[in-house]
């Protein structure tokens, strides 16, 4: 007899299904960098610090972000080199929340492949410390009082008649917030709608059809979901959005709306790498760095991504008038979870050699499919249209011209939580 698992993760979406071990599988902080040397447009301004957050380093979502960072450059470049033509776009912290819950269920070997997968060294974080800083850090993105919209949540839908490990729910709940759904899988149609739905309703609409349909023998399906709306502190004008060429290659040019804005931008320069780095706050507690590459020097930059790097770089940011370009786009990408996870050996739990004893005693578990989707829309106000302007008082010097009309890469991250929320490489921003 088959049984199935889905497990969901949206932001982005991670569709997993699970079938027993009798069916065949059918498909398949931080020093600083050593060497580094650190070059940035030179100004007589001083040194801003507004990028510097002071946390309390006792706060449980700040045990786990080092861990979280690491996985999230190591899963982003291994992704990078397999792609190197593509536009990626994903949710490092969705991807390890959701493997994270994953984990309560999980023992033996698999359990020991997913956290090390995950990054996590169970020598020096315990996996109760582990689970509570996910914990803080859902508690943290589901702040009412930010000023950002950033909500992330998980659901557990479960077939009626299914025995599952009642502690795996409780766990579930108390840890990652996920909320029980009993689901009548036999009526496949309704389950499906009843899922779509509840995946409609928590992205905003964005996400419509998280699943086309259900096995009528599927027992569970888990979904996490992270839905981010942001606006920049510095909105674009929409009227000074003009078409522009964007260069995707030496031998192909596409013709999409440029943004236009005059203001005052913390940059960087790295003459190592060759990469400029400009950050755009948005209001509330979250920061993009849109990371421009020389010509020839994308790869380089990738392969160096990493924490200290990055840290690097914050370091030297200096305040510079800056007459920046920006596309205008919207981009949706797709990543197949077993492959790339396998990658960072997480492997057991995609084979006949899966142990998810911890939810349930019935026939044994294993997760046959992982898909993650994520979509970005950037646009003159931030992530979504919603709309403020404002008035900046700008020095009397002449600004640096910063064209992001080639290939570049973009982190959204949490100043707060110390997190990669998402991350990407805009290779073609018409795909």
């Amino acid at each position: 007899m088959r049984v199935f698992f889905l497990f969901v993760s949206i932001s982005l979406l991670c569709a997993i299904a699970f079938s027993d071990h009798n069916e065949k599988h059918n498909g398949n902080e931080d020093k600083e960098h050593g060497g580094h040397k650190k070059v940035h447009h030179h100004s007589d301004e001083k040194h801003d610090h507004r990028d510097h957050h002071h946390s309390n380093e006792s706060m449980p979502c700040l045990k786990i972000a080092p861990y979280n960072a690491h996985f999230s450059f190591s899963l982003y470049r291994k992704i990078a080199a397999d792609n190197p033509t593509e536009n990626i776009f994903l949710s490092p912290v969705s991807i390890s929340t959701a493997f994270a819950m994953l984990s309560l269920g999980a023992r033996g070997q698999t359990l020991k492949q997913i956290t090390e997968g995950l990054s996590f060294n169970t020598t020096e974080i315990s996996e109760e410390e582990i689970h509570k800083g996910f914990q803080h850090l859902l508690h943290m993105l589901n702040d009412p009082n930010s000023e950002m919209q950033l909500n992330s949540g998980n659901a557990l839908f479960i077939d009626k008649d299914f025995q599952i490990i009642q502690k795996f729910v409780e766990d579930a709940k108390q840890f990652y917030e996920a909320e029980p759904v009993s689901t009548d899988f036999h009526n496949t149609e309704e389950a499906t709608k009843q899922i779509n739905s509840y995946a409609e309703k928590k992205t905003n609409g964005k996400i419509t059809e998280l699943l086309s349909t259900v096995d009528e023998k599927t027992l569970l399906v888990l979904i996490n979901y992270i839905y981010f709306r942001g606006q920049w502190e510095k909105p674009f004008e929409k009227e000074n959005t003009v078409d522009g060429e964007f260069h995707v290659d030496k031998d192909t040019v596409v013709t999409v709306p440029m943004m236009h804005k005059n203001g005052m931008y913390n940059v960087a320069y790295d003459d190592q790498l060759g990469c400029t780095v400009v950050l755009m706050p948005y209001k509330g507690n979250a920061t993009a760095l849109f990371i421009l590459p020389d010509e020839g020097k994308l790869r380089q930059v990738e392969e160096a991504l990493e924490t200290p790097v990055v840290k690097s770089w914050r370091k030297i940011f200096r305040r510079r008038s800056v007459n920046l370009t920006l596309p205008k786009f919207s981009i949706s990408a797709t990543l197949d979870l077993v492959k790339e996870l396998t990658k960072l050996g997480v492997t057991d739990v995609f084979s006949d050699g899966s142990n998810l004893s911890g939810i349930t005693e019935a026939p044994p578990l294993r997760v046959s499919k992982a898909v993650h989707k994520a979509l970005l829309s950037i646009d003159e106000t931030g992530t979504e249209a919603a709309g403020v302007t404002g008035m900046e008082l700008m020095p009397m010097m002449v600004p640096s011209r910063i064209e992001f009309n080639k290939p570049f890469l973009i982190i959204i991250y949490g100043q707060e939580t110390r997190s990669n929320y998402f991350m990407g490489r805009i290779m073609n921003p018409k795909k």
